[in-house]
């Protein structure tokens, strides 16, 4: 056995490729406090930056610089919170010592994680002997300190918690609900998994309208009954679309108005997710305190716009402000959809994309026979064509907002397509 010492390196903050995919099937930390006792840079920013991060944003976190010994002096006049984290470069036996001292302060119910220098097995089996939850060796990441919560406080035997996917428009009217609906039709089509679409313009919602569905509840009773919601509550509100695909509807009516608080919509998310592996969030255009929380909290955010100046500044606001909403998870996703409207002026992709950093997962074209068509009968774009090639670039969203591929370099419905349907206009006009 080796008493190997490791330094840890000062973490800009910075998250890196590798480090965004280990996050990917991480699961939120339940409403639990905890406090850490750092004796390095090294470690305390990581921890910081996880108190920060969304799956987090149920926990309370609290950042002490020094070691166990503070963690004693602290504790001798407070109580003890759900889980104590304490870094220490002790060399064995003395943090065996150590940590037996904390042990007499430590409610019964209190986690300690230690987080070492050394990477030394016996010293392992001897802190999981003595009732330590786990022992990390440093360095450490963001994904690090999130599983071992995670694995600490969440229910190894419960159900899988589904993904939410938000798609919001840059602007009202881009077809943001559109790309919405046929992509939550894809999924359910393409990977035989069931879908769960939460309509939540309440006001103006098309989802029922598209999916040719009235139903007498949905989400209405849901958010106006928080105190009701849970699987079996939620089960009832459902409209059935197809086997595998359900709709939380709006009611679309102008008898109320819809002003909600923050966490207005969360319970029934976090529910919704419980009962399916993946949940769509339509979310209208607009800017409130429960809008930002939902995009905030999602674990996927699709931004839909068309390719002109007021687009272009609203995309760019909404990618800025997510990342500092979000700064431990992937950019938002975009998608560049009526491309190509006939002698309407527009910037080029490239153009358009270059602000922004991001690579659009479609390029879609402006097609309103097939497009209108889709709607007036309630049908979605693959059950009217399922060769278009429009179709074909909804199923590539559908792949990439579920991690089944990437986005490539260049979308399938792009310049080329665009290009011959300016063309063709120039010619008939």
């Amino acid at each position: 056995m080796s008493n190997l010492a490791y330094d840890t390196e000062f973490d800009t903050g910075s998250v890196s490729e590798r480090e965004t995919s280990d996050m990917y099937a991480l699961r939120p930390v339940p409403r639990i406090s905890i406090q850490a006792f750092c004796e390095t840079d090294g470690i305390a920013v990581p921890l910081e930056r996880a108190g920060e991060d969304r799956r987090m944003a149920r926990a309370h976190m609290k950042i002490h610089m020094g070691g166990i010994e503070t963690a004693i002096d602290f504790y001798q006049t407070a109580p003890t919170p759900n889980l104590i984290i304490v870094e220490s470069r002790s060399e064995p036996r003395q943090l065996l010592e150590s940590l037996n001292r904390l042990a007499e302060y430590c409610d019964p119910t209190t986690k300690v994680v230690v987080i070492g220098h050394y990477n030394d097995v016996a010293l392992y089996r001897d802190l999981m002997k003595s009732g330590v939850s786990e022992y990390m060796v440093a360095p450490i990441s963001l994904a690090d300190i999130i599983g071992v919560i995670s694995t600490i406080f969440v229910d190894p035997e419960a159900e899988p918690i589904g993904r939410s996917l938000a798609f919001v428009g840059a602007k009202g009217g881009v077809g943001s609900s559109t790309i919405a609906h046929n992509v939550s039709w894809a999924m359910t089509n393409l990977f035989k998994s069931d879908v769960i679409v939460a309509d939540m313009d309440l006001a103006f919602g098309t989802a029922n309208i598209d999916f040719d569905q009235d139903p007498a509840q949905g989400i209405a009773e849901a958010v106006f009954s928080p105190e009701r919601i849970d699987e079996v509550y939620l089960d009832r509100l459902l409209a059935q679309c197809s086997e595998r695909l359900s709709l939380l509807a709006a009611p679309s009516t102008l008898d109320r108005v819809y002003d909600f608080d923050a966490e207005a919509f969360s319970h029934i998310i976090d529910t919704a997710q419980r009962t399916a592996p993946l949940v769509v969030l339509d979310i209208p255009h607009l800017w409130t305190g429960w809008s930002k929380q939902t995009l905030a909290q999602a674990d996927e955010v699709v931004i839909t716009a068309v390719p002109d100046l007021a687009n272009l500044r609203n995309t760019k606001n909404l990618v800025d402000t997510l990342k500092k909403l979000r700064p431990n998870d992937a950019p938002p996703k975009l998608v560049i959809n009526q491309s190509g409207v006939p002698k309407r002026a527009e910037i080029s992709i490239n153009d358009f994309v270059e602000p922004l950093g991001i690579t659009p997962m479609a390029v879609i074209p402006f097609d309103p026979l097939l497009f209108g068509n889709a709607a007036n009968n309630g049908r979605m774009l693959g059950e009217m064509d399922p060769k278009s090639p429009i179709v074909h670039a909804i199923n590539e969203i559908a792949h990439v907002v579920t991690g089944r591929s990437e986005i490539k370099a260049k979308p399938r419905v792009g310049l080329s397509s665009l290009i011959g349907k300016l063309k063709l206009a120039s010619k008939k006009s």
